[in-house]
């Protein structure tokens, strides 16, 4: 009989945090029955507690870990698999990590004391999908979504098993657990389309020696008072963040446009007595505040940007779908297609500055010019003027893996989009056709990161003329007409 060799564990790290969610999330529970398309996972014990699974919560970090170490799109990584752990063809290794499940409580919750769950607060969201080339909703392509309300709290809960003589382990998790102190880890459903932002403000580490008495007893206790607080878990844990180098790349566009008019992204069913279409509100700071969700912007900008790509390549349309469809993911038209995610994160935008007002209007006959019997809606779209404005984010993720060429054509494909927002020549949301969802470019701030180099590039709009024409720009736009796609891909597409 062989002998068997044991983990040599010689130090337990229990961590334990309160994370708070800064625009609405979707925590999926994969059951297709209820009484929304997508509903929320639930504790089975107390339906009106939200849940949060530990598999949710460590596929996360570790999707990050790889990432960060490997750069975006990486498949494999062995700090990440050493942490989480790995299966091959012949062994699986264990996770030195364990993770457990969240149960949402309340935003002050101690962590030095057990905590009680407490209900949750919902919102719905409506989703369709739009006809690029009509501008209209697809037919039966409505959906609509169960949210967790921004501001919503969960209380999470590690424990590292260290082994002897290893400091990369820990240091490898202070790093991911970092990305939720700095709110760039997006949990749940359609994180790359704004929801799922969070991040974590308080830390509580308890460190235990299993080789002194003390520590294994401490343990075994299991006492939550003993331990450090704080704001920063490399301090904590005593970590050196440059054991582990940041290989990522990527473009971001930080913009803000005023609102001269209206928008109007419209709700889902309001209450007895509402209009009959309002613009979309989610909850921010324990307040209802007008927003530009994620998916409008993300919609927007796609169908842009294969116009843009179909005026460049007008005789080639599998190429202007190929690197809108790198961009953006690729759309699932039939059974067979395979489905990639998108590579560009948008980030909701919270309107500032505009006010609502209800508008009454009805439908006409062309012929007589009089107006249809029971034709008659109102409307409450934002109203913008003077001093409102949106900022969003855009982020393109970009895989070291990739040809020079299709990175720097994508991204001379979202300044051309930037472009016609900054312009107004691109509305947003609905009735576009009557003037509403124009917006003008006031500040604009890009920002190219590849690894721990960054270099930025400020837009402002002063007066009619734009404060400055970074010339290292034109090289993008430049690289997107010059751009080919690679004949393997379309030999597929053939």
């Amino acid at each position: 009989m062989s002998e068997r060799i044991g983990r040599n564990v010689v130090e337990r790290v229990l961590i334990s945090g309160i994370l708070v969610l800064d625009t609405p999330a979707h925590f999926g529970n994969g059951d297709a029955a209820g009484l929304t398309d997508m509903t929320l996972a639930r504790d089975p014990r107390n339906r009106t507690v939200a849940l949060l699974t530990g598999a949710s919560i460590a596929g996360a970090l570790r999707a990050y870990l790889r990432e960060y170490a490997g750069g975006y799109g990486y498949r494999q990584e062995a700090l990440s698999e050493r942490l989480f752990g790995r299966i091959d063809k012949r062994f699986s290794y264990q996770s030195w990590l364990m993770v457990d499940d969240a149960l949402s409580v309340a935003t002050d919750a101690k962590l030095t004391a057990p905590v009680k769950p407490v209900p949750v607060n919902v919102e719905l969201r409506d989703g369709v999908a739009i006809d690029a080339k009509t501008r209209t909703a697809e037919d039966k392509k409505k959906y609509d979504v169960e949210l967790l309300q921004a501001g919503t709290a969960f209380r999470l809960g590690f424990e590292l098993l260290s082994p002897d003589g290893n400091n990369d382990l820990l240091d490898a998790l202070a790093v991911a657990l970092r990305g939720l102190q700095a709110g760039t880890i997006f949990l749940g459903q359609r994180k790359r389309r704004g929801f799922g932002q969070c991040r974590v403000a308080q830390w509580h580490v308890r460190r235990y020696d299993l080789r002194t008495p003390q520590g294994l007893i401490g343990w075994l206790a299991d006492d939550m008072t003993t331990g450090e607080a704080g704001v920063d878990i490399m301090a904590l844990l005593k970590a050196k963040s440059e054991r582990v180098q940041d290989r990522r790349a990527s473009f971001r566009i930080d913009a803000t446009f005023d609102l001269p008019g209206s928008l109007l992204i419209r709700s889902g069913a309001g209450l007895p007595g509402e209009p009959d279409m309002v613009h979309l509100r989610s909850m921010r700071n324990g307040a209802e505040t007008p927003i530009l969700s994620g998916t409008s912007l993300a919609g927007a900008i796609r169908a842009r940007a294969l116009r843009i790509a179909n005026t460049v390549w007008p005789h080639d349309a599998s190429q202007a779908a190929y690197l809108v469809d790198e961009t953006f993911g690729r759309r699932i038209e039939r059974s067979t297609d395979d489905p990639t995610g998108s590579r560009l994160i948008v980030h909701e935008g919270e309107l500032q500055g505009t006010h609502a007002l209800v508008q009454s209007r009805v439908k006409l006959d062309r012929f007589t010019g009089g107006s249809y019997p029971q034709a008659l809606f109102s409307q409450e779209p934002a109203i913008g003027g003077e001093g409102a404005s949106v900022r969003f984010v855009l982020e393109l993720r970009q895989r070291a893996s990739d040809p020079v060429t299709l990175r720097h054509a994508q991204v001379g494909l979202l300044l051309l989009v930037l472009k016609d927002l900054w312009t107004s020549d691109l509305p947003l949301g609905g009735e576009s056709s009557v003037g509403r969802g124009r917006l003008c470019g006031r500040t604009a701030m890009l920002t190219r990161k590849e690894g721990e180099r960054e270099t930025t590039w400020l837009i402002e709009q002063v007066g009619d003329r734009l404060s400055a024409t970074p010339v290292e720009l034109e090289d993008y736009v430049k690289a997107l007409w010059a751009y080919r796609m690679p004949e393997r891909q379309r030999e597929g597409a053939k």
